[in-house]
């Protein structure tokens, strides 16, 4: 199966044919109906073949999950980035570590957004890069769980665009703008992939072939990652883990178009916009606590 999200709760199959709505068949009652989906362990494969009610370009595409509870993304995962970033000295300020030397990050739950929301670039005199990564939503509960085990444990499979701004901030606060967390266009079950470590990514910027490359050049697995972030903490259904990018990262501007595709998953286009703000004219006063 698909699963998506559209028309802001809604939740349906996307098919060869369109979207079959299955919000109302399956009793779903909240505005985050993907994260109830997980949380109730319901099945909505028998609705499989059922007649679309929707064709694709009826509706708006949101990101499969609302509001995770968490996103938690692997930092350096792909060795040819890494190189990349010990190259590049606007990368390389905070991210030469991978999870083994410094662990995860989290992004803000806020920063999530769907294909057609678009990225909003928020400052007209900072780098802000694309980073393409094959996510996973939770399925059930986990904490201190075997990397054995995990498998099991994970609804299915999405595209994540994660979007950085470039600087000396903290990599949290880069990286958790709003709509810095693109993620969609729907959530594939594991059937629909198989091997999740065989999968071929792309991402074009207008047009152009920026990051290609096959998820099986991972160093540490979807499985390494929710294993190391379970120990002593509970990842809970619905929360969305990351997997990180591979080399080709670029800078992104208002008007530019993202192509985004991994096999077996689906694709999506994502139009990037900016806001006329300066970086340099942000000014935190500090508050005289003690006068």
């Amino acid at each position: 199966m698909r699963l998506v999200r559209f028309n802001d709760d809604r939740l349906g199959l996307l098919t060869d044919d369109g979207i079959v709505d299955v919000t109302d068949r399956l009793g779903l009652e909240t505005n985050d109906p993907l994260r109830e989906y997980a949380t109730r362990d319901l099945d909505a494969s028998e609705f499989s073949d059922a007649d679309a009610d929707y064709d694709r370009g009826e509706v708006r595409i949101e990101s499969p999950v609302r509001r995770p509870g968490k996103v938690i993304a692997a930092p350096l995962n792909y060795e040819n980035h890494v190189e990349e970033a010990l190259a590049d000295k606007d990368i390389v300020t905070q991210e030469w570590f991978t999870i083994e030397d410094k662990g995860y990050f989290l992004k803000a739950p806020s920063s999530v957004a769907g294909p057609d929301d678009g990225i909003e670039v928020p400052f007209s005199d900072r780098r802000v890069d694309h980073e393409i990564e094959l996510a996973f939503v939770m399925g059930e509960d986990v904490k201190d769980i075997d990397s054995d085990d995990v498998w099991d444990a994970i609804l299915g499979y999405t595209i994540l665009l994660d979007v950085s701004v470039r600087g000396d901030q903290d990599r949290s606060n880069r990286k958790s703008y709003d709509t810095f967390t693109i993620i969609g266009p729907c959530v594939a079950t594991p059937d629909e992939i198989g091997d999740p470590h065989d999968l071929e990514m792309e991402l074009q910027l207008n047009g152009e072939t920026r990051q290609q490359e096959n998820t099986g050049e991972m160093i540490y697995s979807c499985a390494d990652i929710v294993e190391y972030a379970s120990i002593g903490a509970t990842i809970e259904a619905g929360d969305v883990i990351t997997t990180g990018t591979p080399e080709g990262v670029s800078a992104i501007t208002g008007g530019d178009t993202i192509d985004a595709e991994i096999e077996s998953v689906g694709s999506m286009v994502v139009d990037v916009t900016e806001r006329d703000r300066s970086f340099e004219d942000v000014d935190v006063e500090k508050s005289q606590l003690n006068e």
